[in-house]
This record gives structure tokens, sequence and C-alpha cells, in this order.
């Protein structure tokens, strides 16, 4: 399926690991130009390198996306370089779960400010794009209660609204928003893999709620997300795509 991206230029927060990586490289797989963030210089300069590879133009910078001022330099860098941008994914968590104030402080400037500011500092060049498209990276944990239902949980929930009301006033601009909310998402140096080796109670009950019988992948959870930035997903905005494998009970209405 040609899902219409070739030559279009995406934005990514925190694309070098886990789902982030796994999005930079499936919007370049299919022709996009691709641009990234993170907070390690060497890991951003070897993502770089390897979207290269692809044929595609691709540009990177370490950055902490709860700084707004680099964040939002940057973005009017990445529109420089690659002539605008018409696609945006907020991908970046602080992974806040704790309690204590700096949790929740955490979580609110990287989680719900760094959305915020990537959309901000986009908007005048998605309002100057055929095609332009907003996906915000939430989790099962922003509609169920679970474990992480402290700040991270919160903040996700948050995500959620502020992106149905980005949706919402911005249809009249041809400018679609939506939500991806992974479940558990298993790879090499993430928190669940982390989990596994330091508390494997606590990885055997969460892999026992998985009616799959296995956690998601980092690429699942990118073709949900490049295709609803797609020109497949034209009429598709103001919604929230749960990609879990069953693991969550709610029903969505």
């Amino acid at each position: 399926m040609d899902l219409g991206l070739a030559g279009k230029r995406a934005i990514v927060t925190g694309g070098t690991k886990g789902i982030g990586r796994a999005i930079a490289e499936t919007f370049a797989d299919e022709g996009a130009d691709v641009a990234i963030c993170a907070r390690t210089a060497e890991d951003v300069e070897a993502t770089v390198e390897l979207l290269e590879a692809k044929g595609v133009r691709a540009t990177g910078r370490a950055l902490d996306v709860a700084d707004g001022a680099a964040l939002t330099s940057w973005v009017a860098d990445v529109a420089e370089e690659l002539g605008g941008i018409d696609k945006v994914v907020a991908n970046v968590s602080a992974l806040a779960i704790g309690p204590e104030d700096e949790s929740w402080e955490q979580g609110f400037r990287v989680d719900i400010m760094g959305a915020v500011r990537l959309v901000n500092a986009a908007m005048p060049y998605l309002q100057q794009s055929d095609s332009a498209s907003i996906v915000t990276i939430s989790s099962v944990s922003g509609r169920e209660i679970d474990f992480a239902s402290g700040p991270y949980g919160a903040f996700k929930a948050a995500l959620l609204h502020y992106t149905q009301g980005l949706a919402y006033h911005l249809a009249g601009q041809n400018i679609r928003a939506n939500t991806v909310s992974p479940g558990n998402t298993y790879f090499e140096g993430g928190v669940w893999n982390q989990i596994e080796t330091g508390d494997p109670e606590l990885f055997n009950s969460a892999l026992a709620l998985n009616p799959t019988g296995r956690m998601g992948t980092p690429q699942e959870m990118a073709d949900a997300t490049v295709f609803l930035s797609s020109e497949r997903a034209s009429f598709i905005t103001g919604t929230n795509l749960v990609v879990d494998g069953a693991l969550t009970k709610g029903v969505q209405v």
C-alpha cells in the first residue's frame, strides 16, 4: 500500500530509540524526509546516518524537549532546512511514575509542554502544507488505571484531550490530529526490558495481562503512527488508536 508519503517532511521527537526510532525509520522507508531530536548527540548522529542511508534527507539535533526555547528554535531550523513541515509526531515522555513533586513537574514539562510547544512551533508550516498531520503518542495508561496511574497516566490522558481539541479546532484548516496509545511495548534497553531484569515479578505480572501472550513491538506502534500520518488516513482526525493486543478492557465510545 502506497501511503503517499514520498517527499513529505516529518518531524519526530525522541527519534533515536524504541517507538520513536521505529517511527522515524518507517517514515524514511515510505520516502519521507525526517527530522529527529533526542538528548544524546551520539545517538542522534547515528540515527541520522541510518535514515540518510535509506535515500531520504535526514537531520537531527541533541536537545531536551523540556527546554522550550531550544525546541522552538530547532523546529524553525528544520522547516528551513527541509523546506517546510508536513507531519509532526510528539513522541517523547519523561516516563515519570513516582508521586513526588519532581515527577509531576517533569511529566508536565516533557509530556505536555513538549507536545504543545512542538505543535505551536510547527503550526505556521503545517498551515502551509497540503497534507498536514499531527500525531501524539499517549498510552493505554491514559485510559485505564494501572501501576502508572500517577503523573504518567494523568499526563497521557491529558494528551488525549489536547489532541482531540486540536482535531476539532484545526479541521477547517485541513490539519488532522490523532493519538496513538501503545500498550506494553518491549525492546532492548526499553522500560520493559529494564523491568524484566530489575523486577521480574512485575514483568511477569504485566506479561500475563496481555491476552496475546506477548508485548507489542516498536514497529507495530510505528506502523499505526505512520498510517495515521499518511494520506491513507485523510478522513481520520480526532481519534485515539489503541495498539495494545487487547490489553485494555475499556470500550471506546
